[in-house]
């Protein structure tokens, strides 16, 4: 027997596609005739936002179905499971050993976003693709339940979920590296028991350009350096878009909300944004796009994606981000992938009277935990990026028709916009 995790989300969108994979398992398991598994979707495990990082829920697995099942294993809401293959596979590993098995995928350099870790071999440390879907054995899976009783997180923060599972599954050698199963997939090939078609779904016409509002967060002294790339790339593919700045410009033109600038954080200024988005002197919208000025983005892909979601709905959407998640802490969308609010969301976040404590405060996870305490979802969508294409593996990257991408350190900002993010076919509708 074994249990079947998809790793669904709150977002109604989300809920159904997790809801139909579920019945699709199910219905292969009746037709198997090899009794019912459990399946079971993430987000209904816990009223807490933070079980999308895993950890903090293998305590409430172990406890409830260790006994009764000799696998886990974790799926994507858009992962496809042929179950009879799938049995084939775990049934040639020992159930009684601690297992850990997946597609595997590694850094092709030191990434920022694994703490530059294993900077003198990148290669050498495997980490699971979730697309593909990955199984922990039951004996593992009851150890590191314990062990996550015991013992507190090195870091706070939870940035590339799939890398930090195996990094705290590997324990610095003490626990199993990650075994490639060739039989897990993303793109199909003969013998895959899983199979993965897309991050950017296709849920009919794309959203109009007259819906997204698009607020670009820049400051004096990028007006030269970082505005020009904007206007050079993607600007031309919004409807509404607008500068915010520390002083006017004319010449770009920029908006001074008559918050001063500050070296990091800018929480003051996003606050200002919110406001002006709900205020007369824009045009209504049903979406807003904050991003910086050294943000990357393709709006024709975030206006299929937008798409799928209700616009009636408090959505928080972009690269989801926890802090403190195993001590009941919250999740945030990162500010330099892009954060998407619908107009409800952004109306009960300012109703709400939740602020920055402080001006230069962190907007993205003053926001998020705003959201949390409002029990509005974060949303994750791996196809917007708070870092550089250098810094995701290729091979992940390559498959995904990416949103955005952030900072213009060290590489050609145009030439990663072309390269990643421009859809040439694209140019001319609407």
């Amino acid at each position: 027997a074994f249990s079947m995790m998809i790793q669904s989300q709150r977002n109604s969108y989300h809920a159904r596609r997790g809801v139909q994979r579920k019945v699709e398992i199910l219905q292969q398991a009746a037709d198997l005739g090899q009794g019912v598994p459990v399946v079971l979707l993430l987000h209904e495990l816990s009223e807490y936002e933070g079980v999308w990082s895993i950890l903090p829920v293998l305590p409430h697995l172990s406890a409830t179905y260790g006994q009764s099942a000799s696998w886990f294993f974790f799926i994507e809401e858009g992962t496809r499971v042929t179950l009879a293959a799938l049995l084939q596979v775990l049934h040639r590993y020992q159930v009684h050993e601690e297992w850990f098995l997946g597609k595997r995928l590694h850094d092709d350099e030191a990434s920022i976003i694994h703490h530059y870790a294993f900077s003198e071999e990148p290669s050498s440390f495997g980490y699971p693709d979730p697309a593909a879907g990955w199984a922990l054995s039951t004996p593992l899976l009851q150890r590191l339940a314990e062990r996550i009783q015991r013992e507190h997180l090195k870091s706070d923060f939870t940035i590339d979920l799939k890398h930090e599972i195996a990094l705290y599954i590997w324990e610095e050698g003490n626990g199993p590296q990650l075994t490639a199963v060739p039989e897990f997939c993303t793109e199909p090939r003969d013998n895959c028991a899983t199979t993965f078609t897309t991050y950017l779904p296709n849920c009919g016409d794309p959203v109009s350009k007259k819906e997204i509002f698009v607020a670009v967060k820049t400051c004096q002294k990028f007006h030269s350096e970082r505005v020009p790339v904007v206007k050079a790339t993607w600007e031309k593919d919004a409807g509404l878009l607008e500068y915010y700045s520390d002083v006017a410009d004319a010449s770009i033109p920029t908006i001074s909300l008559g918050v001063p600038n500050t070296e990091r954080g800018h929480c003051g200024k996003t606050f200002a944004i919110l406001r002006r988005f709900l205020s007369k002197a824009v045009p209504k919208t049903d979406w807003l796009l904050i991003v910086d000025d050294d943000t990357l983005i393709s709006l024709p892909r975030l206006r299929q994606l937008l798409r799928c979601y209700d616009p009636k709905e408090a959505v928080s959407l972009g690269e989801r981000y926890g802090y403190s998640l195993v001590q009941k802490g919250y999740s945030y969308t990162t500010g330099g992938g892009g954060m998407v609010l619908s107009r409800p969301a952004v109306s009960r976040l300012i109703s709400s009277g939740c602020s920055c404590y402080s001006d230069d405060a962190p907007d993205d996870m003053v926001l998020g935990r705003c959201f949390t305490s409002l029990r509005v979802p974060i949303t994750h969508s791996p196809l917007f990026h708070q870092a550089r294409p250098d810094d995701y593996s290729v091979t992940l990257i390559s498959m995904q028709q990416a949103i955005s991408f952030h900072k213009h350190w060290n590489i050609d900002p145009m030439a990663v916009y072309k390269h990643w993010l421009q859809d040439p076919h694209l140019r001319d509708e609407l």
